[in-house]
């Protein structure tokens, strides 16, 4: 573990690694990957440009020697990359790996909770933004049910991982479910993160008028349930975190729009195709995949990250207005996780 923490230009440590494993999912979240872009005929990344696992293993090595100690799987969505229990084994064989979760909506859990458990994995986030079983189907574009993740995320709780679930809130789409979604995972002892709507990428029609803040939800939520607030458990941690009173059950909010988190952020992010970001708002990355497969030595790959974090200054949320949403070309979502 490096003794001198690695520190950006607003001496932000890096202390979170977020990996996509795929830019392919099995929905079309109109927030995400909304189907009349991502169509049937979408190019998607060939097999021979996405990291290897070993290539993947490698670079967390590296990661986790500058700094490094909490992990978290995405895609895409990361279920659809074959054999990952096998990357989840190798991610945990590496000394300084404090903590590891993945981020999925829950449609392949039934089959790969168990082997993911069994392989070292203990965290899961899983998406879902409604239970009316119309509206949850016209969101995710594809017509899942919502029983359907309800019932993976039952197994995923018997099998013993400690599950999250998030929802992404829109107005004039599915604010009428934040007091279901809150009862039921109130009833279930289960974590629901409310997320603020986000522009991230290019493709999802996003705008202020969209957004259901934190205020608005928390005032829906007062109508029926009694919250109390939480401190943060550590520095860099995204939710605001409240409880519900007489409960040990927590509701949380990501509030990149209304209430930003730039300053604290810790988080670097990898692409499948090798390419590091430092933000989810990036218009562009630097690519570890080319370095690696031309070569390069484990010290010149440590530079070269260390280069990338140190020079690094974005507080994307901190500098957003209406121009900033309209003019920056930035990745998308599903391209590199949430």
């Amino acid at each position: 573990m490096s003794t001198h923490p690695l520190q950006d230009q607003l001496q932000r440590p890096i202390h979170d690694l977020r990996i996509s494993v795929t830019d392919r999912c099995n929905f079309r979240c109109s927030y995400c990957m909304p189907k009349e872009v991502f169509g049937d005929d979408f190019a998607f990344l060939p097999a021979s440009q996405q990291l290897t696992f070993e290539e993947i293993q490698r670079l967390t090595g590296l990661f986790v020697s500058l700094g490094v100690s909490k992990i978290r799987l995405t895609g895409g969505e990361p279920l659809m990359r074959q054999n990952l229990p096998a990357l989840v084994a190798g991610i945990r064989s590496i000394c300084g790996v404090e903590d590891i979760g993945l981020t999925t909506n829950g449609v392949l859990l039934g089959r790969y909770a168990v082997p993911l458990y069994e392989a070292g994995l203990r965290r899961l986030n899983v998406s879902l933004d409604a239970l009316e079983p119309e509206l949850f189907g016209r969101m995710n574009g594809r017509g899942y049910k919502p029983d359907t993740i309800l019932q993976h995320i039952d197994h995923a709780v018997q099998a013993g991982f400690e599950v999250k679930v998030n929802m992404v809130v829109q107005r004039g789409v599915n604010e009428s479910e934040i007091v279901p979604m809150a009862s039921y995972f109130k009833e279930k002892n289960i974590t629901l993160r409310f997320i603020e709507f986000m522009d991230a990428g290019n493709d999802n029609g996003w705008s202020y008028d969209k957004v259901v803040t934190k205020r608005e939800i928390l005032e829906r939520l007062h109508s029926s349930f009694e919250l109390e607030a939480q401190d943060h458990n550590y520095f860099g941690e995204v939710a605001k975190r409240y409880r519900y009173k007489g409960s040990s059950t927590e509701v949380g909010f990501i509030t990149s729009v209304s209430e930003s988190f730039c300053s604290s952020c810790t988080r670097a992010r990898l692409s499948s195709d090798g390419k590091l970001f430092t933000c989810l708002f990036a218009s562009g990355g630097s690519d570890l995949k080319a370095m690696i497969r031309s070569g390069a030595s484990d010290q010149s790959l440590l530079a070269a990250i260390k280069n990338v974090w140190e020079q690094r200054s974005d507080r994307y949320s901190d500098e957003r207005t209406e121009q900033t949403v309209k003019n920056r070309t930035k990745i998308g979502m599903s391209y590199i996780g949430g």
